[in-house]
């Protein structure tokens, strides 16, 4: 669990900035007279994208000049394959690193943008799941309880009592309590007016104010799931919503199945919605709400830019990326980088000869099709009468009796 009073360490100071952001939207709502949690984590996701769109065009750049770029990659692979020796290993590495160098880019190119989003991922989780410590008017609703006129925390042993009648967590201090009682279910509530008769007025009070904030649709978003309420939509939205993602994403990746990376991702997208639908059971509603609010704009996001990418000419994209790449190498001192220095074939070569072998490739079919309901024609295929018209056309198509 992630306590409010954990606010440091290397994700701190990115989970206060987007804090900031998710308190900030939640007031402006509030002031428009709509004051809930599920809205301006819709809002949050929305921002964030827009926030990190920059950094999904850069790793789509790279992914769509990947896959222009395997057939060339793969034909060094082949090229020398079986060979072990240094010469030949540091030949082939040379002989990839120019055609990385003829499209402006680097084995590396799309690993800065995933290093960037990470932590920025993980600061969102930090947000979404620990919602008091970074929104004013949320935490202040806990505190009126704790620490207010005739509080909680007034009364004799409140600890220890909550400790001996099953209620996990740290009482001790305001921070810690309220990370304990942000996650209590409805029944936990009641339970605790029953223990604290004379704060039951005082927790009530708050406790509604609470759930008119995480209300979404008859969903309280600050408890999990179960099977018994309506809740269950939300892990089950959840994997579905993160199924459609990964089938956008995938569909436009430009692998070839064949390939065994190909196929592991395949597999990852297959697996991964079904273990994130699980993992919704076991947090609040908020995080599964904000997971299927990433996945429809991940979406939305992707086809829009898979429209945009092809439609783009790839020709124009190398050629820029090369002139990025030769500003920096003027910089450091180094000859300009040409595309006819370091390969033989553009980008419009490899896309004709892809489909060149294609056409190839169904004709041969067509004709095998062909010539066998030639001589199959009019019998049973693999019946002697089959054998015997196939002799009767082969002697007849070749002129003889």
């Amino acid at each position: 669990m992630i306590l409010l009073t954990q606010s440091g360490g290397f994700l701190g100071p990115i989970a206060k900035i987007l804090g900031w952001i998710f308190n900030g939207l939640f007031e402006l709502t509030a002031n428009f007279g709509i004051i809930n949690i599920g809205l301006t984590i819709i809002l949050f996701t929305i921002v964030v994208k827009l926030f990190m769109l920059p950094l999904t065009i850069k790793q789509m750049k790279f992914s769509k000049l990947s896959s222009i770029m395997q057939p060339e990659l793969q034909a060094i692979q082949k090229k020398y394959s079986g060979k072990s020796d240094q010469q030949s290993v540091m030949k082939m590495n040379e002989e990839q690193k120019a055609v990385y160098e003829k499209y402006g880019t680097s084995p590396t190119g799309g690993c800065l943008q995933m290093i960037i989003q990470l932590p920025i991922l993980f600061a969102l989780y930090r947000v979404i799941q620990n919602i008091p410590a970074y929104v004013t008017s949320i935490k202040v609703l806990f505190e009126n309880m704790l620490i207010g006129a005739n509080g909680l925390m007034s009364q004799a042993n409140f600890a220890t009592i909550m400790s001996e009648n099953g209620f996990s967590g740290d009482f001790t201090t305001a921070n810690t309590a309220i990370d304990a009682m942000n996650m209590f279910s409805a029944g936990q509530w009641e339970q605790l007016k029953t223990l604290f008769p004379a704060c039951s007025e005082l927790i009530s009070e708050n406790v509604d104010a609470l759930y008119g904030i995480y209300d979404f649709f008859g969903i309280n978003l600050a408890v999990t799931p179960n099977f018994t309420s309506i809740a269950i939509l939300i892990p089950i939205l959840t994997a579905l919503t993160q199924w459609i993602s990964m089938k956008t994403i995938s569909s436009n990746n430009g692998m070839d199945s064949d390939n065994p990376a190909a196929q592991s991702m395949k597999t990852m997208n297959t697996i991964m919605p079904f273990m994130t639908g699980f993992i919704a059971f076991s947090l609040p509603s908020g995080l599964g709400v904000y997971w299927i609010a990433q996945a429809v704009c991940q979406t939305i996001q992707q086809l829009v830019l898979n429209s945009y990418f092809n439609k783009i000419d790839m020709d124009e994209m190398v050629k820029k990326n090369l002139e990025k790449a030769n500003e920096k190498r003027a910089k450091q001192g180094l000859p300009p980088q040409t595309l006819s220095t370091k390969a033989n074939t553009n980008t419009k070569n490899i896309q004709q000869k892809l489909e060149e072998t294609k056409r190839k490739n169904l004709e041969k079919v067509e004709e095998i099709k062909k010539s066998t309901n030639y001589y199959n024609d009019g019998s049973n295929k693999g019946s002697l009468a089959a054998k015997a018209n196939m002799v009767a056309k082969y002697n007849e198509k070749n002129n003889k009796k």
